[in-house]
C-alpha cells in the first residue's frame, strides 16, 4: 500500500534549528576527504574527449573539426576568479574562467577525402573557431595565463598564427567578430591606461545604508552583485573595453571610439556603421550587469557618434509575463546596407494585463539616420521572433499570446508599409505535434543570416514529433498556396536531421545522423539519386555503455493524464525472462508545467538517438544494477496563475503512477525505490520524501528547499510570498523536515550563483533533517556553480550517488566496491 502524508505543522525541532543560529557557525560533525573516482568505465568516459564539434564555412565547401576535453580539471576552476554583477571571469587575463581545451583541430574539404591535421603543441584552451564571411579564414581566441589573444587561421592549409599584439577582453562574452569584408575583425581589446583600484582599508568609513528612496544604492543580499564603491570601480576596470578593427593580413590594430562597458557590438551589413550598446552609471547593486541601464547608439566605422536610439532603464518592476517598457530587439536588417530595425516601446507599457488592440510595433530607420523612424508593422500580441528572407520582400514574425499560451507566425512584406500580416500558423505552447518547423537559414556574403527563399517558398526543418516518435524532416513551404512539399524525413530506425542545403533546390543537403549504438556523423545526401556520402567517421569509444537497455512506456496517472518514462535497465538484465528478479529502481524527476492536459503526454524523447551521458548522469546507475526511470513526464497542469495550488498533489500523483507502472512491468522492487533530481528536480525529490512513503532514499542536487528565500516568485509561480504565504510554506520541504524518515543525500556547488539555489538552501535542509533526527549527508563541491564542470567533481558526484543508493537500496551482498583516487583538491562532506 502506498501512503501519502501531509501536514501543515512546522515542528518545534526545526524552529530550534533555524532560530538558534549556532548552526551557521558549526555545521555539525564534518570531515574532508579526497575526491573519489567513478568506476573505471564511467571515469574513463568522463575523462575522454567529447564528440567532435563540426564548424562549416558559409560556402559549405570546407569544415573544421574540433575535438575538446569533455570536462576540465578542477585546477582550472580553482584558479582565482572574480564575480561582479553576475559576471564571473579570470582577473589575470580578463577572459572566461573556463575555456574548452582543444585536443585536436582538423580541416577538411567537402569535395575531398583528405583531412588536414592542424598542428597543436598540446591541448590548448580556445574558443570555437568562427569562419570569415568569404570562408577563406577562421578566427578564435586563445586563453593564456596573463592574456587572451586573437588567432587567425588559413582556410586552405588550416595553419593558424597568434596575433600576440591583440589583447582581447573576454570578460563580457565573445570579443571577436568578422566584418563583412572578410579581411577585418571588430574586436574588444583591453583599454590602455586603466588603473586597477587599490585594495580597500579594513577600517570602515561608516555603516552600510540602504534606502528605498534611493534604489540605486540597494545592496544585494546574495549572489555576485555589486556590494561597494570599490566593486563598481573593479567592474569598470575589468569590463571596460576599447573597440578596435584588426586587419587579419597586416595585423594593423585601429582603435575606434571611446572605451566603454559594451554589452553588445554589431557591424552593419555594409560594414560602415556599428550598433553599440553600453552600460551607463549609476550601477545598480541589486541587479546583474544584464539588467543595468544601457545606452544604444550607432557609430560610424571611425567610432564617431551618428545616432542615439535609446536609453534603456534598469530592468526593474517588469511584470510577470511582460517586458521592460523600452525599445528592444534592435538589430540590422540583413538584406539592406545599413537599416536599423527594432521593437518600439511596448504599446501596453510592457504589461500583459492591459488590453490594447496591439502590443508591439516594429520600427525602421535607414542610413544616414537623419530622418524620422518609420513604423513597419504592428502586432496584436508580444513580438517574440523575426526572420528575414534572402528575398528582401519576405519576412516572418512570431508573436506570443501569454494569456492563451499561443504562438502565431505571420508573413509580411517589410517594404509594404501598413500592410496587414498574413497568418501562417498558430500553435499552443507545449504542443510539439503541430510544430511546422523552423526556417532554414543561410549566410549572405556580408555575413548576415537570412531565410532561404526558393521561388516564393521557404524550407522548414523540424523534429517531427508524433505519438510514434520523433522523425526530423525538411519541407518546402509555398508562401502563396500554403502547400507543403516533403523533401526529407528521417528513417524510422535512425535519428537524422538536416544541417544545411548545399544547393538552393535542396538537390544536395548535409545531414547529421545517429542511432542508439552509433555516434553522430555528418553526411551529404544527393537527390534525385538519393546517394549518401559520409563526411566524418567518428567512432564509439565506449560501446559497452550502449548495452544499457532502453525502452519508453506510456501510462496514466489517477486523474487520466497521460505520462511516460524512458526505462534504462542494466546490460546483463534479461528483461524477457518471466522469472527475472526485481531491481532497485531510481526515479529521476523534473516536472514540466502545461496549460493544457492534451500536451502533457506528448512524446518528447527519441530512443533512436546516440545516448550521451552529460555530467554526473543518473543514467550511469543502470550500469550498476539499477533500473532508472528517466525523462519521466510528471506534469503540473493548470492556469499559470494558480497551477502551483495543486503542485504537490500533482507531483505526488505522477510519482505514484510512475512507480506503479514500473512495479506492474515486473522489473521494479517496490521496497527498493529511490528518487533523485537536480535543481527544480531536487526541490521535487525532497518534497516527495517529506510527503510520501514511496521512496527509501533520495539524492537531491543543487535544489531550493525554502521557498521563503525566493519570495518574489519561483519557476512558474507569479504570486509573491505575501500574496500566497500558505503556498510558499506548503511547497517548502524545509518546513516538513520532521516528516522525512528516509535518508537524503544533498549535493551542492559551493559557488552556486543561481539566486534561487544558493548553497545555504542545502545547508539549511541538511540541518533541518539532522535536527529532527533524520539521516542525511551534505556534499559541498568547492568552486562549482549550479552545474558541475570539473571532471573531479563530476566523478565524485557519480561515486556519491552510486554509494548512497547501494547503501540504502541494495542488500550488503550486492554492494560493489568503488575505486577512490585521492587528490589535493577536496570537497567538504558533512556527515550526520
Amino acid at each position: 500500500m502506498i501512503r501519502v502524508r501531509f501536514t501543515a505543522r512546522v515542528s518545534l525541532a526545526i524552529r530550534r534549528v533555524l532560530l538558534a543560529g549556532a548552526w551557521m557557525v558549526e555545521f555539525g560533525a564534518w570531515s574532508a576527504q579526497p575526491y573519489e573516482a567513478a568506476p573505471e568505465m564511467i571515469g574513463g568516459y568522463l575523462r575522454n574527449a567529447r564528440t567532435p564539434i563540426v564548424i562549416f564555412n558559409p560556402q559549405r565547401d570546407r569544415m573544421l573539426i574540433q575535438t575538446v576535453e569533455r570536462y576540465p580539471a578542477i585546477a582550472g576552476l580553482a584558479t582565482p576568479s572574480l564575480s561582479l554583477a553576475g559576471l564571473r571571469f579570470n582577473p589575470f587575463n580578463n577572459g572566461p574562467v573556463q575555456v574548452n581545451h582543444c585536443r585536436s583541430l582538423q580541416l577538411k574539404r567537402l569535395d575531398s577525402e583528405r583531412t588536414i591535421d592542424i598542428p597543436l603543441s598540446k591541448a590548448i584552451p580556445i574558443s570555437v573557431p568562427e569562419w570569415s564571411p568569404d570562408g577563406d579564414q577562421y578566427a578564435f581566441m586563445r586563453s593564456r595565463g596573463r592574456d587572451v589573444v586573437l588567432c587567425i587561421g588559413d582556410g586552405e592549409s588550416g595553419r593558424f598564427r597568434h596575433l600576440l599584439e591583440v589583447k582581447l577582453n573576454g570578460a563580457l562574452g565573445k570579443p571577436v567578430q568578422w566584418l563583412p569584408d572578410g579581411r577585418n575583425l571588430l574586436c574588444r581589446i583591453l583599454a590602455e591606461g586603466a588603473v586597477k583600484p587599490a585594495n580597500p582599508s579594513r577600517v570602515p568609513l561608516g555603516p552600510v545604508v540602504e534606502d528605498t528612496a534611493q534604489p540605486e544604492l540597494q545592496i544585494a543580499r546574495a549572489g555576485s552583485f555589486l556590494q561597494s564603491e570599490r566593486d563598481e570601480k573593479l567592474l569598470e576596470y575589468f569590463a571596460t573595453s576599447q573597440l578596435a578593427i584588426v586587419n587579419s593580413e597586416t595585423h594593423q590594430v585601429t582603435p575606434i571610439g571611446k572605451p566603454r562597458i559594451f554589452s553588445r557590438v554589431q557591424a552593419s551589413p555594409d560594414g560602415q556603421y556599428i550598433l553599440v550598446s553600453y552600460v551607463r552609471a549609476p550601477y545598480p547593486r541589486d541587479l546583474p550587469v544584464s539588467g543595468f541601464p544601457k545606452r544604444v547608439e550607432i557609430w560610424d566605422r571611425d567610432g564617431n557618434f551618428v545616432y542615439h536610439l535609446a536609453d534603456i532603464p534598469a530592468r526593474r518592476n517588469v511584470p510577470v509575463g511582460g517586458v521592460l517598457a523600452a525599445k528592444r530587439m534592435y538589430n540590422w536588417r540583413p538584406t539592406s546596407p545599413a537599416e536599423l530595425i527594432w521593437a518600439d516601446e511596448p504599446l501596453d507599457g510592457g504589461h500583459p494585463a492591459i488590453l490594447v488592440p496591439h502590443r508591439d510595433r516594429i520600427m525602421r530607420l535607414e542610413a544616414p539616420f537623419t530622418g524620422q523612424p518609420e513604423e513597419m508593422v504592428r502586432v496584436e500580441d508580444r513580438l517574440e521572433s523575426l526572420w528575414w528572407g534572402e528575398d528582401p520582400h519576405v519576412a516572418l514574425l512570431r508573436e506570443y499570446d501569454a494569456e492563451r499560451g499561443q504562438f502565431r507566425t505571420y508573413l509580411f512584406n517589410p517594404d509594404e508599409f501598413g500592410a496587414t500580416p498574413e497568418i501562417l500558423w498558430a500553435r499552443r505552447r507545449g504542443d510539439r505535434y503541430t510544430d511546422p518547423g523552423k526556417p532554414v537559414m543561410r549566410r549572405l556574403p556580408n555575413g548576415q543570416s537570412v531565410m532561404r527563399v526558393y521561388y516564393n517558398s521557404i524550407y522548414l526543418a523540424g523534429e517531427g514529433a508524433s505519438p510514434e516518435g520523433v522523425q526530423p524532416f525538411l519541407d518546402l513551404f509555398n508562401l502563396t498556396t500554403r502547400e507543403v512539399e516533403p523533401i526529407f524525413e528521417s528513417a524510422p530506425d535512425v535519428y537524422e536531421r538536416v544541417i544545411d542545403l548545399l544547393e538552393p533546390d535542396a538537390a544536395s543537403i548535409v545531414t547529421r545522423k545517429e542511432t542508439a549504438t552509433s555516434p553522430p556523423n555528418f553526411y551529404v545526401r544527393r537527390y534525385p539519386e538519393d546517394e549518401t556520402e559520409p563526411l566524418t567517421d567518428f567512432l564509439d569509444e565506449y560501446p559497452a555503455m550502449r548495452k544499457v537497455h532502453r525502452q519508453m512506456f506510456s501510462f496514466e496517472r489517477e486523474d487520466g493524464v497521460k505520462m511516460s518514462f524512458v526505462l534504462h535497465l542494466p546490460p546483463e538484465y534479461d528483461a524477457s525472462n518471466p522469472e527475472r528478479e526485481r531491481l532497485p529502481t531510481v526515479l529521476w524527476v523534473h516536472p514540466r508545467t502545461y496549460a493544457a492536459e492534451e500536451f502533457a503526454g506528448q512524446v518528447r524523447e527519441s530512443l533512436r538517438r546516440f545516448p550521451i551521458y552529460k555530467g554526473a548522469a543518473h543514467r550511469f546507475l543502470a550500469l550498476h544494477g539499477y533500473a532508472v526511470l528517466d525523462s519521466t513526464t510528471i506534469p503540473v497542469i493548470g492556469d499559470p496563475e494558480i497551477a502551483n495550488d495543486t503542485f504537490q498533489e500533482q507531483v505526488v500523483s505522477g510519482a505514484r503512477a510512475a512507480i506503479e507502472k514500473a512495479v506492474e512491468l515486473g522489473f521494479a522492487d517496490p521496497e527498493r525505490i529511490g528518487v533523485g533530481g537536480h535543481s527544480y528536480g531536487a526541490f521535487v525529490a525532497v518534497n516527495l520524501m517529506a510527503h510520501t512513503d514511496l521512496f527509501k532514499a533520495a539524492v537531491a542536487r543543487s535544489g531550493a528547499y525554502n521557498r521563503t528565500l525566493t519570495p518574489f516568485g519561483f519557476q512558474h509561480e507569479r504570486r509573491s510570498l505575501w500574496e500566497a504565504p500558505e503556498l510558499y510554506t506548503k511547497l517548502s520541504p524545509l518546513m516538513f523536515a520532521h516528516q522525512i524518515q528516509e535518508p537524503v543525500l544533498l549535493i551542492h556547488g559551493g559557488a552556486d550563483d543561481n539566486p534561487a539555489t544558493a548553497p545555504i538552501q542545502s545547508q539549511w535542509m541538511y540541518q533541518a533533517i539532522r535536527g529532527n533526527g533524520g539521516t542525511a549527508r551534505l556534499v559541498t563541491l568547492p568552486h562549482e556553480s549550479h552545474r558541475y564542470e570539473a571532471v573531479q567533481s563530476v566523478e565524485h558526484v557519480t561515486w556519491e550517488m552510486i554509494k548512497w543508493f547501494d547503501r540504502h537500496l541494495k542488500p550488503v551482498t550486492e554492494r560493489p566496491s568503488l575505486i577512490s583516487t585521492p587528490t589535493l583538491d577536496m570537497p567538504e562532506i558533512f556527515i550526520p
